[in-house]
């Protein structure tokens, strides 16, 4: 039986200083991009909506799951890895550089934070259930960039820093899956 997921990376979101992760919408562009989103989607036959509870995740979705009258099941290990103590947002000229080492050392825990392996860890655990409960059903995943990666890398490892790197906000990553089995990726 065939099961698709959806990876939908969230929109364009505000960096703003003082601010957490958690918290960060979407800008102008990323509604607009959400809006977008919607339509590319619609007619995809989408049954089931999870999220990250990280804000811009949850509305780079939520369009698309309100017209198809669909809830969003939040789940807090779909959340973007944590880079730091207190989870604030990080400028990405700090960012950068620190992907680069836990890219390179996936055991490697920044200060306040958590590793790739970790991060992985507990997303696929998520992303496993999903397969499990939803076979054969269409899925779409509100997500983050390296999650995201992390999550299709365990599956085939050319899913890696580089691909995370020219991903985009928003993206979409059509995953197809045989039970367990990942049988091909597109993007959209």
């Amino acid at each position: 039986m065939t099961t698709f997921i959806f990876m939908v990376r969230h929109g364009e979101s505000p960096k703003l200083p003082g601010g957490t992760e958690r918290t960060r919408g979407l800008t102008a562009k990323g509604e607009a991009d959400a809006r977008k989103i919607t339509e590319k989607l619609r007619l995809e036959g989408i049954e089931v909506f999870y999220s990250s509870p990280y804000l811009r995740a949850i509305h780079t979705v939520s369009g698309l799951a309100q017209e198809l009258g669909a809830e969003i099941q939040s789940v807090e290990d779909l959340r973007e890895i944590h880079f730091s103590d207190g989870n604030m947002i990080m400028p990405d000229q700090e960012l950068f550089p620190l992907l680069e080492t836990m890219f390179a050392d996936p055991n490697f825990v920044p200060v306040g934070g958590e590793s790739i392996y970790a991060c992985q860890k507990r997303s696929v655990s998520v992303l496993q259930d999903i397969l499990k409960q939803h076979s054969g059903q269409k899925v779409a995943i509100g997500t983050h960039g390296a999650v995201m990666t992390l999550m299709m890398n365990y599956f085939d490892a050319k899913y890696n820093l580089d691909f995370l790197l020219q991903t985009t906000k928003p993206d979409i990553y059509r995953m197809e899956f045989t039970g367990g089995t990942l049988m091909g990726v597109e993007r959209l």
